[in-house]
């Protein structure tokens, strides 16, 4: 389907949750996924963990808790994981979940909404629009993040307030037309870019945000900060300027043409 072709309403959704080292969050989070009041596919990529989650991964898929559960050793980063689940997974509607307790799943309905109602193919969940309450933490962090989102705003020229988020959620159709190339972090500004790229109509709702701290597990740092840096002058600046200098494809020969 070509981007702003309106989508049919999806009976089915499908959360793919990426997991790494977190043993203390990934069962509550998995209950409250699947306790959301939807149809949700939840499909678990484990990514090399050494700390008891892929165990603890193993009982509730044999619980009923996991739809599918896949195993990716050694750790290969966020990015590589999500592309496991992308491919993976089967719904018409497909969100990013982090495995930790940040974000809420009763922010689904809000999320799936643009896209049901026809008007989106791509939703952002953003942490710092008004009207959903969030942990107060790392004024830098919320500075580099604020950053960030500008210079891919610049680069793609879409006007959205929070990049970096977890909750992003894709009609299947935009996953079927995106190749994931980074392995860690780096998808955030990666996919942006090339949605924007792609002409994908781009929403973006408020969503709810209690942030952890390091000492509670976050893993996120300044190497990532610098690495989205290069990801937004890649895939967004670079790429699109290659594509300016491209020269026109010929025209296809006419039949009996030589």
């Amino acid at each position: 389907m070509n981007p702003g072709a309106h989508a049919a309403p999806a009976s089915r959704v499908s959360v793919v949750m990426p997991v790494y080292n977190e043993c203390d969050t990934v069962e509550e989070i998995v209950r409250r996924v699947k306790g959301v009041p939807m149809s949700v596919e939840l499909v678990v990529v484990d990514d090399g963990s050494t700390d008891g989650s892929t165990e603890l991964l193993d009982r509730l898929a044999a619980e009923g808790c996991i739809d599918r559960l896949v195993l990716q050793t050694p750790n290969r980063g966020k990015g590589a994981a999500l592309s496991r689940g992308f491919g993976t997974c089967t719904g018409d509607i497909v969100i990013v979940q982090d495995a930790d307790l940040e974000y809420d799943p009763d922010d689904y309905p809000m999320l799936v909404e643009p896209i049901l109602d026809g008007l989106a193919d791509v939703v952002y969940g953003s942490r710092f629009m008004g009207g959903r309450p969030h942990r107060v933490l790392y004024f830098w962090h919320y500075v580099g993040n604020r950053f960030l989102t500008l210079l891919s705003n610049m680069v793609t020229n879409l006007n959205l307030s929070d990049m970096e988020t977890c909750y992003k959620c894709f009609r299947r159709e935009v996953l079927e037309d995106l190749t994931i190339e980074e392995s860690g972090f780096g998808i955030e500004p990666e996919v942006t870019a090339k949605v924007a790229l792609a002409g994908w109509r781009v929403y973006e709702v408020g969503v709810s945000y209690s942030g952890r701290t390091y000492a509670e597990g976050k893993k996120i740092g300044w190497r990532d900060g610098v690495r989205a840096l290069v990801c937004i002058l890649k895939y967004g600046f670079f790429r699109r300027a290659s594509r300016k200098r491209r020269p026109p494809r010929a025209p296809a020969a006419k039949a009996g043409e030589a």
